[in-house]
């Protein structure tokens, strides 16, 4: 069976996301993600760590590339303390155009900035835990000095996981080498994408620090269509499909396009966002792409439909918390027929 993954809406206010925890506990989630776009996910985390007890909380991806290394170390740090050993820090590297022109980030070649990164956190945590010297040193990031009066207490649970959000082979392969999981992007996350591109690097990465592949959890991170009714299950494909559209208009976003044979739409909607004409973007994706990008069914079927889609190519699924709490209960059915669990409450 499936673990699962609850995802709250990213531009959820911090003054809600508390509730929205309780809501993911209470469905038997097995971890909830605050996404770092609207708002910050370290407050985020934070919120939902004070407002559970048995959930894990995880960052789907931190905008690492615009933080240091040590302020990332330092929240991850606390809310692994606050939470007693139930945070997950997710890492994401973030496209071009927004790391350079929205958060004023110099671009890098990712993987191998995201390696160092990731030594440079683990530097830091052995320092502030085993007393390790800080003498990392890297091509773009040090960590040389920690004075003892502004050095953190040792923790109870000091091996924070640590996932990656990845699509080419690289930052994948990076995941099974380095990682404790991987977070599909929702461009690229159907069944097929996962067992041709992305678990195959995965396996070469875990091959060369000798781990297996199962030694990366592989979160699939799909945007589900679903609903109470067809029509209501038609009505999120058509918003899925708008947003299919935008991403997909980025290249970075284009493997699963060219796997498919579909790469001449990429092309389409870069260049309709171009010229700025954002209103012809969802019909660019015919019926056959929304198909093989959301997977779609009432909420009873919800369950099935992810089996047969994600059975020996995922460990976890991410599902987004409903707008409607009162839609709560049938989610709940989802998670608990994925997990193989009685529904929470029952």
């Amino acid at each position: 069976m499936f673990r699962v993954w609850i995802a709250l809406d990213p531009m959820l206010p911090l003054a809600e996301v508390a509730d929205a925890a309780r809501r993911a506990e209470a469905l038997g989630g097995d971890c909830v993600t605050v996404a770092d776009m609207a708002h910050d996910a370290f407050l985020a985390a934070g919120a939902a760590v004070q407002a559970t007890e048995r959930i894990e909380v995880a960052t789907s991806a931190i905008v690492c590339f615009a933080r240091s290394p040590m302020t990332v170390a330092v929240a991850a740090w606390d809310l692994q303390a606050c939470s007693g050993g139930r945070f997950r820090l997710g890492l994401g590297p973030l496209v071009a155009p927004i790391l350079t022109r929205k958060y004023a980030t110099p671009w890098h070649p990712p993987a191998p900035r995201m390696r160092e990164y990731v030594a440079c956190l683990r530097a830091i945590f052995g320092c502030w835990q085993d007393d390790a010297p800080a003498d990392f040193e890297g091509r773009t990031y040090r960590f040389t000095l920690q004075n003892a009066y502004n050095k953190p207490p040792r923790i109870e649970h000091p091996e924070i996981p640590i996932h990656l959000g990845a699509i080419g082979p690289r930052m994948s392969a990076l995941a099974g080498e380095i990682a404790a999981g991987v977070l599909a992007h929702p461009t690229n996350t159907s069944r097929r994408f996962l067992s041709e591109r992305m678990i195959p690097q995965l396996a070469r990465g875990a091959a060369r620090s000798g781990r297996s592949r199962a030694d990366a959890l592989v979160v699939a991170n799909p945007l589900c269509a679903m609903g109470h009714s067809a029509q209501s299950v038609k009505r999120a494909r058509e918003e899925h499909r708008g947003l299919l559209a935008m991403l997909l208009s980025t290249p970075s976003y284009w493997p699963s396009l060219e796997l498919f044979g579909w790469a001449d739409r990429g092309e389409r909607l870069r260049q309709l966002v171009r010229e700025r004409r954002f209103a012809e973007l969802p019909a660019v994706l015919d019926e056959a792409i929304v198909d093989a990008f959301v997977p779609s069914a009432p909420w009873p079927e919800l369950a099935g439909v992810l089996r047969d889609e994600y059975k020996g190519v995922a460990d976890a699924i991410a599902l987004a918390l409903p707008h409607d709490p009162g839609d709560d209960a049938a989610l709940g059915q989802v998670v608990a027929e994925l997990r193989g669990s009685p529904p929470a409450g029952a």
